[in-house]
Parts: structure tokens; C-alpha cells; sequence
């Protein structure tokens, strides 16, 4: 409905925004939908009979009120038009979602057949993400507002390679143009209009109706690869009505020319947008398959696990042994804590063998492919040996960055690692890492990079010196050149907002903010939580996420805490402070949610605030060796 962009306005004596007439309509019911075409005003009978399609923008009408003797205009102007090359005519085209004149190349004429199958697979993408896309929502907390109040910034979707649209995200920027419904009409049918993105928040954007210039009344966030968002056509193609916003209806009365002047040159979303999305968030892993997967009560081992459910690429994983059902693990799909099923005999790491003699009906083994592979590496040579020193992030306390030791070497690169000083007598609470983890680093990383590093529970020589330490447990250091020095561009600056995994309470995805940028390392600080509970995270970690993230997939998102426990975590950790002692130990076993009801007892670290928070995405030289 192009021959007036206002053709299903409010006010029925609005003018027409067609250039040969501007006559006053009388209103109809509401029940029918309406066609201006020159000042006429018809109404669709029944079915499809006597209909035509305009060539030119795409117009449906009746078809005895077309022009010429062929039927294939609505208009002399469209008539002209098509046989003209102008760029006014490419943008109606475009803007009706039909190719331009022969000569452009701004689209292509398509079989009618191949349209039709088109369309009939957009449709059951729509139906499909109507399923996929249930927004949850979580009382007193909006993202939109949240930025706005506090002009924050998010991490940008590119950030995320493993979420949605995070390898084609394109050239997605403010400016870029939509359809979007228009909530400022009183119509009783679904109407649209089109509107411009203001500021980008991860998946989010802040939009703003055409024809408000500078006017931010009106303004709203919404999720830009949800099912409501187009791109500019979308409505021309579908036979859904485009109408100005009522605030500004009488701001123009030849609205068609205003958007062809406004839209020429402006960038709108990919035909396919809604296609990639869905694309996208299509995940491999399926209900009832069987993986192996780190032993959460003892994590020197596997255990089989079955798929219970998959959210946006997080799988719930119920133990096999549990009967009810309730002793299950979170984790993203691209995890390195699940793995195929024969991975643990594989490479020597212990296994936990089930009860269960044969599988239940119904399972079946996740094949190999799916897991995240990991990088090949030579063990021939000079490489890691039981004994050797290093720094690791630590599994029960993802806070601290402490001394570490390699217990076994396993194969395919992988390691068993144990934290000093806190280790169980008969090594449960071992980890696996592999070789290229980012988790792991040489000897002196911490010192290099101002980073607090977490000594021995029980070492009483303070300030904690490796070259001491070294001599004193007649140990050596593990080769520099045998870790990840790689740093990809990952786009992360200090201040970004994201949602995050707690990796202590997996099932939990917070609000959160980026603190610290080592190199690839990030520091992640839970919006309204006290430092304590920050997390050292790589920043290609699969349980980072967008902004909008948890909306677009249905997971629940945990707000930032209330002002409430914010005092009572001040007060507790003053009163903690008092009490400090020299010595580290360590978090309580114990979930996320009970570590934030109960404050630790142990030493809290500061991180020192220094020029290391490399924000750089370069692989600069951030080892140093320890002398001999």
C-alpha cells in the first residue's frame, strides 16, 4: 500500500499523500481493510477474485480501478515510473520490497515461484521463533533503563562468536532503518511504521519513529533480532499497512515523498535477517543424548550425563545415576567440562562408571563432532612434567588466580592441575586443563600483569617471592613457550555491560559489567555484588553473552542485587576486613547462591588498579621468567 505511506490513517479526513489526488474519504467500518488509490476507495471482497498487484510498488487494489487497458499499474505515476531508471524509482521499489528498474542493481527480479517459496519459508520462520523467542521477564528490572539512567555501554553481539548472530552480525549501527509496529495509533488492526536505531546495546536497540527529528518522547528499546523487527519492504510483501505514528500525523501530508527523501542512502537490515537469526539459533545438541561431563561433587573426575534441555546453547544436564532428576550441571554446549562419551578412557583422566548397565530407552551417545575442539599440540618434545609450577585460575574460587602445580600429564595435551596448599589428601579436587587453556599461565603472569596472586593456604612467607617458593619446594618453573600467548581482537573495553554465567552457580545468568581486560583474561563483576564474587573469564568464554541474550532465548536473567543486600554485603565485609588474616583460605565449597547469603571467612584480595589492564587486543610480551 504505497500510494500513501498515512492509508489506513487514524483520522479518516487526513489527506492522501498521492500526488494526483488529495480528496476526503469517508470513513468504513473497521473491519475492512482499506486501499486509497488515487482518491478512490475501495474494499477487499471476498477471497482474492478481481485483485491485481501493482508492477511497480506493489500495490494490491481491485483491479478494475487500475491504470491502462493491461491492468499492470495502480497510477499513472507508477506507470511512468517503471519505464524511467531514476534513483527515486529504485527507492519505491525498494521500499515496497519489489525490484527496481531493469538497469539497477539494488535487487534482482526472482521467479514467481521462487518468491512463493520464499515466503512460505519466512512464514514458517516467524511461527518458528514465535515458539523461541518467549521473552522473560523479570520484575523491576529493564536493560533500556538501565543503560539510559547510568549511560553505560554494552559489549557489541560481534563480541560473542558462539551466540546468536555473532559471526553475521553485519553492519548492524544506529541509523540503520526498520519496520516495526506503531504503538502510537488507535487503530484495531496491527499497523507499522518505520524507524531508525538511536543506540545499540547488544542485541537491543533504542528506536525512534521517522518524523520525530529530535523528539525522544516517544523512543523505545526492543530486541532487534526479535519476530516484530523487518527490514524496510517487509510490510509492501506481507500486505501489512504502514501508518505515521498519531503524535505526528499531520506533520506531513505527502508522507511518501518524506520517507523516499529520509530513506535514500539509509542502511536497513539484510532481506534475510529474520532467517539468520533462526538459523542461528538452531543447536545441534538434543534432549536425551549422552555426554561425559566434569563430576561436580569431585572434580578430578567424569561422570555420563543426559541432556535433559538445551536454552540458547546452555544444556541442563541430569547426572545418569539421578532417579529424580534433580542432580544436574549447567553448562554452555561449547563447554570444555563435556565431552563425548569414551573421552575420559581416551586420555586417561578418571571416570565415575554409572550404575546403570545399559542406557535407558531412549538415550543415545552425542556424536564426537559436536564437542568444541580443541588446538593439536606436540608433546614430543620439550613439554609439561608432573611437579612443574604455574599459576591457574581457580575452579572453587574463579575470583583468585593462584600457585599451582601439575599432578599428571594425560594425554592429547591435557593436564591435571592442583592449587596449592588446598589440595584433598587423595586429590578430588584436581582439574583438568588443557595444555592451550586460557586458564592456566607461566610463572610470574600475575606479577607481570598487577594482579594479586593467591599463595599456599599456609604459606607464612609474606610477600609471597616464586623464586623462594621455587627453592624451597626444589621445584621448577613450567616453560613459558609451552603456553597460549595468542590474543585475539576480541572488542571488550573496560565498563561494558553483558550478561554472564556465574560459573559457581551455572544455572544463573547475571547482569554484569567488564572490570579488568588482561590481554584475553577479563575480570567480571556481578552488577550489585560485592568485588569478592568477580570472575576471572577468558573473552572467548561460552558463558559470555550479549545484552538481550536472555530475552532472545527464553533464560531467565538474575537483575543486579537490591539495594538491601548491598548494604548488608558492606556491612559484612567491613566487619570481615577487621578480622583479615595473611593467609588464604579460600571460598567454601559450596553454590553462588549460598556464597552470597554466607560471607566467606577467608582473606579477601584487592586487585592493584595499574596501567596492566591492557585494553589492547595485541599479544604483547606479558611473561617474564623467574630467574634460576
Amino acid at each position: 500500500m504505497f500510494d500513501g505511506y498515512d492509508s489506513c490513517s487514524e483520522d479518516t479526513s487526513s489527506s492522501s499523500s498521492s500526488d494526483e489526488s488529495e480528496e476526503e474519504v469517508a470513513p468504513l467500518p473497521s473491519s475492512l481493510p482499506i486501499i486509497k488509490n488515487n482518491g478512490q476507495v475501495y474494499t477487499y471482497p471476498d477471497g482474492k477474485s478481481g485483485m491485481a498487484t501493482c508492477e511497480m510498488c506493489g500495490m494490491v487494489g481491485v483491479r478494475d480501478a487500475f491504470y491502462s487497458k493491461t491492468k499492470r499499474f495502480c497510477s499513472v505515476s507508477c506507470s511512468r515510473s517503471y519505464s524511467s531508471n531514476s534513483k527515486k524509482a529504485s527507492i519505491l521499489a525498494r521500499l515496497q520490497g519489489k525490484p527496481p528498474t531493469k538497469k539497477s542493481k539494488v535487487l534482482q527480479k526472482q521467479p514467481l515461484v521462487a518468491k512463493l517459496a520464499a515466503y512460505a519459508q519466512y512464514q514458517a520462520t516467524l511461527q518458528n521463533q514465535a515458539k523461541t523467542k518467549a521473552a522473560v521477564p523479570v520484575e523491576g528490572f529493564s536493560w533500556g533503563n538501565y543503560i539510559n539512567s547510568n549511560s553505560f555501554t554494552a559489549a557489541p553481539v560481534t563480541c560473542f562468536k558462539h551466540a546468536p548472530m555473532g559471526t553475521c552480525w553485519g553492519d548492524i549501527a544506529e541509523g540503520v532503518r526498520v519496520e516495526v509496529p506503531n504503538t502510537d495509533c488507535s487503530l484495531p488492526t496491527k499497523v507499522f511504521w518505520i524507524a531508525g536505531i538511536v543506540k545499540l546495546a547488544g542485541y537491543n536497540a533504542l528506536l525512534r519513529y521517522e518524523g520525530f527529528e529530535n523528539d525522544s518522547s516517544l523512543d523505545f528499546w526492543c530486541n532487534i533480532c526479535g519476530s516484530d523487527i523487518h527490514p524496510v519492504g517487509w510490510c509492501a510483501t506481507s500486505g501489512k499497512p504502514l501508518v505515521p505514528p498519531r503524535t505526528i500525523q499531520h506533520k506531513y501530508t505527502n508522507w511518501k515523498a518524506f520517507l523516499v527523501k529520509r530513506l535514500t542512502g539509509a542502511k536497513t537490515l539484510p532481506p534475510d535477517f529474520s532467517q539468520k537469526v533462526s538459523e542461528s539459533m538452531q543447536y545441534p545438541f538434543k534432549t536425551s543424548m549422552r555426554v561425559e561431563v566434569v563430576d561436580k561433587t569431585h572434580l578430578c573426575r567424569t561422570r555420563v550425563a543426559v541432556v535433559e534441555s538445551v536454552i540458547g546453547g546452555r544444556l541442563r544436564l541430569v547426572y545418569e545415576e539421578s532417579e529424580d532428576k534433580t542432580d544436574d550441571f549447567w553448562c554452555h554446549m561449547y563447554s570444555p567440562l563435556i565431552h563425548h562419551i569414551g573421552w575420559s578412557r581416551s586420555i586417561g583422566h578418571r571416570f565415575k562408571r554409572s550404575d546403570i548397565t545399559k542406557k535407558q530407552d531412549g538415550h543415545f551417545d552425542a556424536p564426537p563432532h559436536l564437542f568444541m575442539k580443541v588446538k593439536e599440540v606436540d608433546a614430543a618434545g620439550e613439554w609439561f612434567k608432573e611437579g612443574m609450577k604455574l599459576e591457574a585460575i581457580d575452579p572453587l574460587n574463579l575470583s583468585a588466580i593462584c600457585v599451582a602445580t601439575i599432578r599428571k600429564v594425560l594425554a592429547d595435551g591435557y593436564l591435571m592441575i592442583g592449587i596449592d596448599g588446598s589440595e584433598a589428601a587423595d586429590g578430588s579436587d584436581w582439574f583438568c586443563y588443557h595444555a592451550t587453556s586460557p586458564s592456566i599461565f607461566p610463572v610470574g603472569f600475575c606479577e607481570i600483569n598487577m594482579i594479586e596472586l593467591t599463595p599456599p593456604r599456609g604459606y607464612a612467607k609474606l610477600p609471597f617471592k616464586w623464586f623462594d617458593y621455587l627453592r624451597e619446594t626444589d621445584s621448577i618453573a613450567a616453560p613459558v613457550k609451552l603456553f597460549n600467548k595468542e590474543v585475539p581482537n576480541h572488542g571488550f573495553h573496560v565498563g561494558m555491560k553483558l550478561e554472564a554465567v556465574d560459573l559457581m552457580e551455572p544455572r544463573l545468568v547475571c547482569v554484569a559489567t567488564v572490570t579488568r581486560i588482561i590481554h584475553r583474561l577479563l575480570r567480571i563483576h556481578f552488577d550489585g555484588w560485592e568485588d569478592e564474587y568477580d570472575q576471572w573469564v577468558d573473552c572467548e568464554s561460552p558463558d559470555l553473552y550479549p545484552v538481550g541474550w536472555c530475552q532472545l532465548t527464553g533464560y531467565q536473567l538474575q537483575p543486579p542485587a537490591p539495594q538491601s543486600s548491598r548494604d548488608n554485603q558492606s556491612s559484612s565485609s567491613k566487619q570481615k576486613k577487621k578480622a583479615k588474616s595473611q593467609q588464604y583460605k579460600g571460598h567454601k565449597k559450596m553454590t553462588s547462591l549460598q556464597l552470597k547469603e554466607e560471607l566467606l571467612d577467608g582473606e579477601e584480595y584487592s586487585f592493584l588498579q595499574g596501567t596492566s589492564d591492557h585494553e589492547s587486543n595485541g599479544s604483547a610480551s606479558y611473561y617474564i621468567k623467574q630467574e634460576p
